[in-house]
């Protein structure tokens, strides 16, 4: 029912792609009511309820709850915690802190997953340069899915950029992925590497492009929740994530309202 090509990879029709892109819209929608939410008092287990509320209104079924354990609807990564951080009301959010929100959803069996990292009131201008660095890197990353270009050119772009801003560290057992009829596909898209490696892309592929970028070392570890990844040093990392279709007239960001028109105009001209 669901076509694969030969490096596993599974391939969309124009209508499928469609149906991720209103799964992807849910999400997206979600992420601008949780990033208008934040501020210092709520706990991440308050914007999990407001993020389950908001996918459940929309029809759809939150992707992450129950995924392989997964208590929650929203991944909620505080500081140094780089991804997959548990959301609860231990310690509600202070000024200064960031927040990365990870989120999911399905909708008529298809899967979307996007992630953006918020400043919780007035933060240090390092923290602002890191998220900055770090959805950059991401967009970077998104404008190399265009048709003939190789799925390792992704974490090439990602790299290259996240390296001429600075001394950052890049996690590297972490990455993006394919993304369809299921949250995590083959094939893993990393956020390093060479270019010109690995597949080259067609009309029809999906991938959640989402890079991790640390103030510190790349080296992370995972706590005794078997879920909460954070950095060995204490210092902070931020995270994005977008879902992206390969098209014949270049990246359709399914998960950005816009589509990515705008970001994508600035990197690669308007796509129509």
């Amino acid at each position: 029912m669901f076509k694969k090509n030969k490096h596993g990879i599974q391939m969309k029709t124009p209508e499928q792609v469609d149906k991720m892109r209103a799964a992807g819209l849910v999400v997206g929608r979600t992420l601008q009511l949780l990033r208008e939410s934040v501020q210092p008092g709520m706990t991440p287990l308050d914007l999990d309820a407001i993020a389950e509320k908001a996918i459940r209104d929309e029809g759809a079924i939150p992707s992450f709850k129950g995924y392989q354990g997964f208590p929650a609807t929203i991944c909620a990564s505080v500081n140094h915690e780089v991804v997959h951080g548990i959301p609860s009301d231990r310690r509600p959010l202070e000024e200064g802190d960031i927040i990365s929100i990870d989120c999911g959803a399905i909708l008529d069996g298809w899967h979307g997953d996007s992630a953006v990292t918020v400043p919780v009131g007035e933060v240090d201008p390092t923290l602002t340069e890191l998220m900055r660095v770090t959805e950059e890197a991401m967009w970077r990353g998104i404008a190399a899915l265009t048709v003939g270009r190789h799925l390792s050119d992704i974490g090439h772009e990602v790299e290259k950029y996240v390296r001429s801003q600075g001394r950052y560290g890049i996690p590297q057992e972490y990455g993006g992925h394919g993304i369809g009829t299921e949250m995590h596909m083959d094939p893993w898209v990393a956020n390093h590497g060479k270019p010109g490696r690995g597949p080259k892309f067609e009309p029809g592929m999906c991938f959640a492009v989402e890079p991790m970028v640390n103030l510190g070392t790349d080296r992370t570890k995972v706590l005794a929740d078997d879920w909460t990844v954070v950095t060995i040093d204490g210092k902070v990392s931020a995270h994005f994530e977008h879902s992206v279709a390969v098209t014949h007239n270049g990246p359709w960001v399914l998960t950005a309202l816009d589509g990515g028109r705008e970001r994508l105009a600035d990197l690669l001209g308007d796509a129509g």
